[in-house]
């Protein structure tokens, strides 16, 4: 696997990491995450058959997933700046090995569901503390190709995962493929011990308990419970609507947990982060680039097939034929575009990519929607290309313009809009079609002559977000320039 000539040179200079074996063990990590939740969301209705369930009672098997999911990302990039991040990823790769055994020895969806939660308290340090390891273990000229390989295991994943998932669970039940994560899992640990970051180099005290000392736990939580409840919030809304009190009394905890949260930061002595990275207006853009770019991409993801299923009568099969260009785009591309963001700085990688999104999302909603499956292949293809491009060198900007001392928590709330904005693209972009669908009138583009008007609405929308992360990205450092630099 090659992570270009200046990131192999790390794993031969004395003293240093083996660049080599950490990239190795975190592109490993991350694909397992990834696999791990894209062949639970195909075995769904396997197990809702095994245990009897019903569809809202096994739908907790990946929204209890989601939630902790959300929660833990921000925290552990905070432990990732206080205590050794080797140690903290080693024991999230056995806390996720742990909750794979549950699940693949439970015997009822409540235990089922425990062990998915215990996963997710794993799984959530290992995109975290792996974009971190990356920022604190290589220096900003050779990132962009590591952070390029991070994202094409997330590709790669989301690909083979449905594949996997299904294959297995025919042929020997899908109980094997927990077990399948509990062994990558726990053969990851001894490696992560070896080559990852360890305590951070600044004036705090390396120990586990002057972490926790450090650690700010009511802002911590209030950050993680705002996350949570606003996932839970959109979650609801999609499947009892947004008018429900579930859903708006959600969003409304999720509300004052923010204010709480940022109250905390501004009068405590050692916030959980620094009021100063929200003055960071570099990557305050990042971060909203990256929510409104996950949310058109994978709000796509889950409109595509819907398309393809009720328009033009596709089978599963064929479905997975139609978005596999797209997502091997996406795994082979975004390590070349990573190492063109080193040479060449990410800005113009990053408005391209997201001009390209948005004319392939206005071409599925101008075309597409309703036509030949090649033309939605066609226009997911365009979505892969314009994601590749932007993606890592997006990435590669946010690792650039934070400190040392905040590069943990900072990629920790990049990733955890990264996450939710897809969270939110899912639940908007179904209920806007769902509206739209209801509605019954023609399509709001003049464009369009199809007769699927309410997924051309929906491609809409979703070219409307694209055109707000262009808009965000002016906000985006010019060139190569780092804080490391200017200080």
């Amino acid at each position: 696997m090659s992570v270009g000539e200046g990131a192999l040179s790390q794993g031969e200079r004395p003293g240093r990491v083996n660049t080599r074996l950490l990239l190795a063990v975190v592109v490993t990590a991350i694909l397992i995450s990834v696999l791990n939740q894209t062949f639970v969301n195909v075995v769904v209705p396997d197990i809702q058959d095994a245990y009897g369930a019903t569809q809202g009672q096994v739908g907790w098997v990946i929204t209890g997933y989601l939630l902790v999911f959300a929660v833990g990302i921000p925290l552990y990039g905070r432990i990732a700046d206080l205590y050794s991040l080797r140690r903290t990823f080693a024991v999230g790769l056995t806390v996720f090995a742990a909750g794979s055994l549950a699940c693949a020895l439970a015997t009822n969806l409540p235990l089922l569901v425990a062990g998915r939660i215990l996963q997710a308290v794993g799984a959530s340090a290992i995109p975290a503390l792996g974009f971190a390891s990356v920022a604190k273990a290589l220096p900003p000229g050779e990132r962009g190709t590591a952070l390029g390989l991070l994202s094409s295991s997330v590709g790669i994943g989301a690909a083979v995962g449905p594949v996997v998932g299904g294959a297995a669970a025919g042929l020997t039940g899908w109980q094997v493929l927990f077990y399948a994560t509990l062994v990558f899992s726990l053969v990851l640990v001894p490696p992560a011990l070896k080559v990852l970051p360890g305590a951070p180099e600044t004036g705090t005290p390396p120990g586990l308990l002057a972490a926790i000392h450090h650690f700010d736990v009511p802002g911590g939580l209030a950050l993680a419970l705002s996350a949570g409840l606003a996932l839970f919030g959109v979650t609801e809304g999609q499947v009892a609507g947004f008018g429900s009190p579930a859903s708006w009394g959600s969003f409304l905890l999720s509300i004052v947990a923010a204010a709480f949260f940022v109250r905390r930061i501004a009068v405590a002595d050692e916030p959980f982060v620094s009021p100063r990275l929200f003055g960071n207006r570099a990557f305050l853009a990042t971060a909203g680039v990256g929510f409104f770019m996950m949310f058109c991409n994978i709000a796509s993801l889950v409109l595509v097939p819907l398309l393809l299923s009720s328009a033009n009568g596709l089978s599963s099969g064929s479905i997975g034929l139609v978005l596999a260009p797209g997502a091997l785009a996406v795994a082979f591309l975004s390590p070349v575009a990573g190492r063109l963001s080193d040479r060449f700085g990410p800005r113009l990688l990053v408005r391209s990519g997201l001009a390209v999104i948005g004319l392939s999302t206005f071409f599925v909603g101008t075309f597409a929607a309703g036509g030949s499956a090649m033309l939605v292949a066609l226009g997911i293809l365009g979505q892969g290309l314009g994601f590749a491009a932007a993606n890592s060198p997006n990435a590669n900007a946010a690792t650039n313009v934070l400190s040392p001392a905040e590069s943990g928590v900072g990629l920790g709330i990049y990733q955890l809009l990264f996450f939710i904005g897809g969270g939110f693209g899912t639940a908007i972009g179904a209920t806007f079609l769902a509206f739209r669908d209801e509605a019954g009138t023609g399509s709001l583009n003049p464009l369009y002559v199809g007769e699927a008007a309410a997924y051309s609405d929906a491609f809409m929308l979703l070219t409307f977000a694209a055109g707000i992360a262009l808009l965000i990205s002016l906000g985006l450092p010019d060139g190569k320039k780092t804080i490391r630099e200017e200080e």
